[in-house]
């Protein structure tokens, strides 16, 4: 909702100094945000004679502004700088004034309430506007609660300002009532100055001068003060207590051990070394002994006793390959042996990528999730083993909601579907803790040595956390020098140490190679022109052309089947049937689109039928209600049987999703060999049967008859790529 003085604000900034001035322009929507504070910060640097802008208010800005205003109020303060201070308080949400370039007195008794919420006013008493505080004006941070957040959370907020604000390196956090890597990074600051750190050694960050300090103050019942409260606080940030005070009694302890057992560090119920760095930092203290460890070198018989000695008893390996620079990252061959023979056991991480936002989205979690089965079964893990896929970088919450969470949702899908597996998930706090709310991960492996990261900073180790990353290391010596990530084990998934005899991955499809793209399309064309059908149009439309009217040409159809090939080739592999058998239709019913499937489509969306054959592979939902159906009779997919109640849910999936209607085709082609009496389709599967089975798809009759003579030849065109490609 926009805000008539905030638009007063944005006018103010855009036409006293605009982009001529300070290199940006806000638009003037009366709606507040970052880039008004960023385009103010810039319009103070301007003031102050800063030459270098930027929308940082860093230590440039701060020395500068202390420098020159080290107070502003009533005093000789340039209008424009007063403008300023009262355009950022009505982004804020304070009373600016008017913006008259006047410190009077409402503009006085905003900065006074401001810093009252901050928790500031001891140290900053009066009216006056000092650097600090001007620095956290020219932020979005909220200093009331919002959001639902917690009373007692900004007290402790308000607390630690007022408590550490006239530290040189400390400054002002939001009290909002909700713990954030600000909130996190201002508790290890306190820490450190109640060590004794002086400024400048003090940094913020967690280390071993930090950790020594801590030892000296181990708290149990009894303990009074404010080492107390910066333990409470500590517990309340992680969501172990609900009480922040300077007495530790028992209740405190209590919350301590329960807190040491889930963090599974040792149960003494002090606030210890081990528990104030677990508290204070994801990784805690890394020179924990961990029951696991990950790695991306091979486990060879004197490497695996190095591990036992070290007391690790499970290893995380890869299903994936790690390129040339990591000969060694995924599974070697007899590997699982050796691990087996020495007492260990194993879990299996899924990774190619994933380390950005675009390499998350439903359809590469689909993929993803099929992939692993395909190599897990290779290697012969047992239903029942949880295969860890991989979130590899920092994301934001943002993106966790946006790309993550969808990612994970194909993931659960089609591992659910296909497999007796179960999902878990690799990532930073924030990111497991999510998709596990969601209930598409079972367990976490967390990456906590990632202890920047913001998914890290602020949120509190997952409740469903089977493996804590905490450092990387190198261990032994000699032949049994290893480097590994030591992960603490929680006991939620204690991996393999038995494995199924491997599935044989030979003969089976692999992916396109586009190097065959223009020769594979040439002969598609070639065959379709021959029996009929051109580039567009087509006999049924009186060589009309249909791409002016919806229709798809064959390098489109084409071309969406290439795009999907990725599905495709999951899915031969892991029904172990010829991709061609599943291309074919599909590719067939893309080019053979018309608007009378467009008019059918549009009957059922408005109310006028029922079904419609639909979708990429047009397939109507009865059709697919009994494909999916034998499937899970046949125990060739899980799920719960369907029935004429999900017809009009299973359609729309059908229409809207390309994957689900392609993987139903798949599942069509298997159902459609049980309906005419031939074997299960598989890797060699005749040219006759396979004929019969894409006659089927069709339905009965010469229709389909003809059908079926006509998609054997476009079967045998792209099987000779395939076949071509996957031997080669």
């Amino acid at each position: 909702m926009a805000d008539e003085m905030v638009r007063s604000a944005q006018r103010f900034v855009n036409t006293v100094y605009g982009e001529n001035k300070i290199g940006m322009k806000v638009e003037e929507d009366g709606k507040t945000g970052w880039q008004l504070m960023y385009a103010l910060t810039r319009a103070l640097q301007y003031e102050l004679g800063i030459t270098d802008l930027s929308n940082n208010f860093g230590p440039t800005t701060l020395s500068t502004l202390e420098a020159t205003w080290p107070s502003i109020g009533f005093r000789d303060t340039p209008a424009n700088v007063t403008m300023i201070i009262q355009s950022a308080l009505y982004a804020k949400g304070y009373d600016g004034s008017g913006i008259n370039g006047v410190y009077d007195e409402r503009t006085e008794a905003a900065v006074a309430l401001m810093k009252r919420r901050m928790g500031v006013t001891a140290a900053f008493p009066g009216s006056d506007l000092v650097p600090k505080v001007f620095k956290a004006l020219l932020t979005m941070d909220a200093y009331v609660v919002v959001n639902n957040g917690s009373d007692t959370v900004r007290e402790i907020q308000q607390w630690l300002n007022g408590r550490y604000i006239g530290r040189r390196d400390f400054f002002v956090m939001p009290c909002d009532g909700h713990f954030s890597r600000d909130v996190a990074k201002s508790m290890v600051y306190a820490v450190q100055y109640e060590i004794g750190m002086a400024d400048g050694v003090a940094d913020g960050w967690f280390g071993n001068q930090t950790e020594a300090g801590l030892a000296e103050h181990v708290l149990s019942v009894g303990a009074v003060g404010n080492w107390v409260r910066l333990f409470s606080a500590a517990m309340m940030f992680n969501q172990r207590f609900d009480a922040f005070t300077t007495a530790f009694e028992s209740t405190l302890a209590t919350a301590v051990r329960s807190f040491q057992r889930f963090a599974a560090l040792e149960e003494t119920g002090k606030a210890d070394v081990r528990t104030w760095a677990s508290l204070l930092v994801s990784y805690g203290d890394q020179d924990r002994k961990g029951g696991a460890c990950d790695g991306v070198t091979r486990i060879t018989n004197a490497r695996a006793a190095t591990l036992k000695a070290e007391g690790i008893t499970i290893v995380g390996r890869y299903l994936t390959p790690g390129g040339s620079s990591l000969p060694e990252k995924q599974i070697q061959s007899g590997e699982l042996d050796t691990i087996v023979f020495n007492g260990l056991r194993c879990f299996p991480i899924y990774q190619t990528w994933n380390r950005s936002v675009d390499d998350f989205y439903y359809g590469a979690g689909v993929h993803a999730a099929l992939a692993a089965i395909d190599w897990a079964k290779f290697y012969g893990f047992r239903n029942g083993t949880t295969i860890y896929f991989a979130v590899d970088y920092d994301a934001v919450d943002w993106e966790v909601t946006e790309y993550i969470i969808p990612h994970f949702k194909g993931v659960f899908r089609a591992i659910g579907e296909n497999s007796s597996y179960n999902v878990g998930i690799y990532g930073p706090r924030n990111v497991c803790q999510r998709v596990h709310n969601q209930g598409y991960a079972v367990t976490s492996f967390v990456s906590d040595m990632s202890s920047g990261f913001s998914g890290n900073l602020g949120y509190p180790l997952p409740s469903n956390w089977a493996f804590d990353q905490i450092v990387t290391k190198w261990v032994g010596s000699g032949d049994g020098r290893i480097e590994i990530d030591v992960d603490i084990v929680s006991g939620r998934d204690e991996g393999q140490d038995s494995f199924d005899p491997p599935l044989d991955p030979t003969g089976l499809d692999t992916d396109f190679d586009d190097s065959y793209h223009d020769a594979a399309l040439k002969d598609v064309q070639d065959y379709l022109v021959s029996i009929g059908v051109p580039e567009t149009g087509g006999d049924e439309w009186n060589d009309d052309d249909w791409a002016t009217i919806g229709g798809i040409s064959t390098t489109e159809a084409f071309d969406s089947v290439i795009r999907m090939d990725p599905l495709f080739t999951d899915l031969a592999r892991v029904l172990r049937v010829r991709k061609a058998l599943v291309q074919a239709p599909v590719l067939w019913e893309l080019r053979k689109w018309n608007p009378l499937d467009k008019f059918a489509d549009d009957a059922v969306k408005d109310g006028d039928r029922d079904d419609s054959s639909t979708g990429w592979g047009q397939i109507f939902a009865a059709t697919a209600i009994k494909a999916r159906n034998y499937c899970i009779d046949q125990g060739i997919i899980n799920g719960s049987r369907l029935t004429d109640a999900d017809m009009a849910s299973v359609w729309t999936r059908l229409h809207e999703d390309p994957i689900y209607n392609i993987t139903t085709a798949a599942y069509v082609t298997l159902w459609d060999a049980a309906e005419i009496g031939v074997a299960r389709p598989g890797l060699n599967t005749s040219d006759s049967d396979s004929q019969a089975i894409l006659a089927r798809y069709n339905g009965t009759g010469d229709g389909a008859e003809k059908y079926g003579r006509e998609l054997i030849g476009l079967y045998q065109v792209l099987e000779q790529y395939n076949g071509t490609i996957r031997t080669s």
